[in-house]
């Protein structure tokens, strides 16, 4: 299948078209025309190299909203004409206890990512959404509820299942007090998944220029880091914080903030963080853990969850073409949105 993306050729260069072609339909594959695809920060850093060298030309994307084109003889779950989505990865090995658990995201023998690996079968490099088609196995496609606005969906395959299993694994629910740090494409999530859980979530911000945003979205305020005296009176005040921050920072401030048994889920930035102080952590019992997005039975329900309670990302709809323009804003700092892409003015053609 002859398609067309965006792609970048190497870490220092803007992203521009590219013209390839997608693999033959497996007995099990699922082929889908992609109406929207999402922009998220992990596309930022990889085509950027920041997480290692990367194999260009890649075409990054893995928040993806389509509509079935064609389907293998062997699939049973999807038809021609379907809304479905596609999410962070595309293959697992699907036979160790990870995969029957439902955790394809780690898979004891890796994952395959949606763009940038190794295909499992042929070896060839996945490209991702940034483009108009895409081939996937069936297992690893997702079914769009009705109810979803398509074009404000897609985050939801990144965004919303990378906040909303930290939420679902500490059992999050009626009377629960989280915060979540930052308030960009993840933390806007991550407030809003938890108050329909039934949570009292705070924003935790380095300053309350966005308190307006934060209630709007369903939290009670934004506790400022930068305030030492309103840090220490909320000492011990929440249960869960989902930590957003796409870069290294220093998790030290916060740790306090969490009663006992507490824990800090840090779900923005891979890599280094800077060293932090035990003592509150062994003083009242508390834990900073990490979260790597959710499985593909997860990443359904998160769907369906925002489905059934009108959940949708904040997004800003933008032509393919303007793809190195929202990478230049991402750059400098948090939006409170997410960019995503209308695919539609891609053509094969062109």
């Amino acid at each position: 299948m002859k398609t067309v993306g965006y792609a970048a050729y190497s870490s220092d260069a803007e992203m521009v078209p590219y013209h390839f072609e997608r693999r033959a339909l497996r007995a099990n594959d699922v082929a889908i025309e992609i109406l929207y695809s999402g922009v998220c920060h992990s596309d930022l850093h990889t085509v950027n190299g920041d997480w290692g060298p990367q194999p260009y030309p890649l075409v990054p994307g893995h928040e993806i909203v389509g509509r079935v084109l064609e389907v293998g003889p062997e699939v049973t779950h999807y038809k021609v004409g379907d809304q479905v989505g596609v999410g962070c990865m595309v293959d697992s090995c699907q036979e160790c206890d990870q995969c029957a658990h439902s955790e394809e995201q780690y898979c004891r023998h890796g994952m395959t990512p949606t763009y940038g690996a190794p295909d499992r079968i042929s070896g060839e490099i996945t490209q991702g959404g940034y483009s108009k088609h895409i081939v996937v196995r069936e297992e690893f496609v997702l079914r769009i509820p009705e109810t979803l606005d398509l074009s404000r969906a897609a985050p939801i395959l990144c965004a919303g299942i990378t906040t909303f299993s930290p939420l679902r694994t500490w059992n999050i629910g009626e009377g629960s007090r989280v915060g979540v740090i930052g308030l960009g494409g993840l933390g806007h999530m991550a407030v809003k998944l938890a108050v329909a859980m039934g949570a009292e979530v705070t924003v935790l911000s380095r300053s309350k220029k966005k308190e307006e945003e934060a209630r709007s979205i369903g939290a009670t305020g934004i506790l400022a880091s930068t305030d030492e005296a309103a840090m220490e009176a909320a000492a011990a005040s929440m249960d869960l914080i989902i930590d957003t921050v796409p870069v290294e920072h220093d998790v030290t401030p916060y740790t306090p903030l969490l009663d006992i048994d507490g824990t800090l889920v840090i779900v923005g930035q891979v890599g280094p963080m800077k060293g932090f102080m035990s003592v509150p952590m062994i003083m009242g019992r508390r834990r900073v853990a990490g979260s790597l997005i959710g499985g593909i039975k997860e990443t359904q329900e998160v769907l369906d969850f925002c489905g059934e309670h009108n959940i949708h990302p904040i997004c800003e709809v933008i032509r393919p073409d303007q793809i190195n323009d929202a990478f230049e804003v991402m750059s400098k700092g948090d939006i409170a949105h997410r960019y995503v892409m209308d695919m539609s003015a891609l053509s094969v053609e062109g």
